[in-house]
This record gives structure tokens, sequence and C-alpha cells, in this order.
């Protein structure tokens, strides 16, 4: 197992009524650049996920990538159930203001998406331009009990083959392209135990909220979406199981109407490791 290493690793204080944590943040390019895109990542993965996009794009941007709060290199929270789209939007207000910064664009990716899309649709939102990688409004019920299936179930295992065996299966709607790009998504969601093995990289009490308040639930965050005004554009996988087609047509009809681009042979999600991924975001970036 090779440790990837991306961007600088910082932290941050945050925290309330939960009580205070740390929250670890990824940053690219030039501290002093004024254009600033925040990269968020899905349910149980990490900064991590946008060092080929963040390294392909740090010449133009300065790029940010939180891990949320119970991934990565974050604190885990004592409450599980503080583990929900509240908390996280108030992390990255929180980050925000260590950073000194008032406007961003916004890379949100399944649940970074959810963030992404909650925070854009207030007013005086900081994020100028949205991008949504494969969520929406609505999201699939059975997409969402598969999800909740494999969140630390399995959590450990004994040895790094044995874990990178799993992630090749449970990740398997990314479809990456290369051998490479499978053993970077391996290195960068597994930690080493003291006792030895491997676990997951992230909290597995982050399956409680998911668990208790929303797999038996149909999810309709349509009132949020339409109060976006934002220039936005939704990244979709052809294969997903969570955003289905039909979703992702009606959110280029209202809201912010997104503009909309396919990516053949990809579930959930699209993980900007390839370059014709990346370059959807650079485009959008550069037109918007």
């Amino acid at each position: 197992m090779n440790n990837p290493v991306g961007g600088s690793l910082r932290k941050v204080l945050c925290g309330g009524a939960l009580g205070m944590y740390h929250m670890a943040y990824r940053e690219w390019g030039d501290s002093n650049n004024p254009k600033v895109l925040v990269c968020v990542h899905g349910l149980t993965r990490n900064s991590l996920d946008f060092e080929r996009l963040a390294q392909a794009l740090s010449s133009q941007y300065r790029v940010i990538a939180p891990d949320v709060v119970g991934r990565g290199e974050s604190d885990f929270l004592r409450d599980p159930m503080g583990y929900n789209t509240l908390t996280y939007a108030a992390d990255i207000i929180t980050l925000l203001a260590k950073l000194g910064v008032e406007q961003v664009d916004w890379l949100g990716t399944s649940m970074g998406g959810l963030i992404g899309m909650m925070l854009a649709s207030q007013t005086n939102s900081p994020i100028r331009r949205l991008i949504l990688d494969d969520v929406g409004p609505t999201l699939s019920l059975d997409a969402l009990k598969r999800i909740a299936g494999y969140v630390g179930n399995p959590y450990e295992f004994n040895d790094f083959e044995s874990a990178r065996r799993y992630a090749r299966v449970v990740f398997a709607p990314f479809a990456l392209q290369t051998e490479a790009d499978w053993a970077w998504l391996s290195d960068s969601s597994f930690k080493p135990l003291a006792s030895g093995g491997f676990r997951f990289n992230y909290d597995k009490e982050i399956r409680q909220p998911l668990q208790q308040t929303y797999i038996d639930k149909a999810i309709d965050l349509w009132p949020v979406y339409d109060a976006i005004k934002c220039p936005t554009l939704l990244i979709h996988g052809a294969l997903s199981d969570l955003l289905t087609a039909e979703t992702a047509e009606e959110m280029t009809q209202r809201g912010p109407k997104a503009t909309l681009k396919v990516v053949a042979g990809v579930g959930h999600a699209p993980m900007f490791m390839s370059e014709d991924q990346i370059s959807l975001v650079r485009e959008f970036l550069e037109t918007a």
C-alpha cells in the first residue's frame, strides 16, 4: 500500500452543539488566487478523490477539497446523528471564513452535491457556479438501500489485498479506466490499523443517519433545487442507479436549468480521474 499525498493538508476547527472537532482539507494551487474551486466528495469517500482534477486545474484555480467530518483525516463525531447535511454545510462555511473566501465555484459528488444544492439555494450564497456530480433533488430508494448496505459492512480487513479486492467490487460503478486508477482508489480508501490489517477511511457510524432517517423515505429536494439561481452543470453517469435519466432531464427544465452532460459506461458516480471527465469540469468553468 502506498499512501497518496495530495495537495497541502490543513485543518480547521469546527463545531457547536455537537462539540468541537477538526475538519481536514487539502489545497492545491496559488493560495492568493481569487478563483476558488471547492470540491466535496461522496458519502464514504474523501478529499483525495480530487487529486487528478486538482492537479489539472491548479494553474487556473485555487482548489480546496475538504474531508467532510467523519472521513479521511477529519475527526469523528461523538454523536453519529450529527452526520447530516446541516452539519456539513455549516462546516464548509466555517472553512470558507478561515480561508477568507467570499465566492467559490463548487463541484459536489453525490453527498457533496447535496451540500452544494443546500448552500446554493440560500440568499447570500457563496456559490457562484455549481457542478453536481450524479445527484439531484430526487434519489432512488433502491440505490440508497444499496449504499446503506455496504457502509461499514464490512469495515475492517485482515490484509490490504483483501481490502483492495472488496473495493474493486463495491466501487465497480465508478468504472475506472486503468489499473493505476484502481490502485489510487484503493490506496486512498483504507487506513492501516494499529493491530494490523486495514479499515475503510471513514467512521463506520456515518451509516446511522442513513439507516434511521433516510432509507425508507422518498427524498424530495425540488424546492431546494428550484431556488438555485447560479449557472449549474449536471454530470450524470449513464448507468447510475441513484439518479435517473428522467430526473436528470427534468433538472434541465427547472430551477437553474442545468446543462446536462452524460458520461457513458459509468454508474454512480464519475470520479474525474480521466481527461474526458476532467474536461467536462474545465469547459463549464471556462464558459459559464
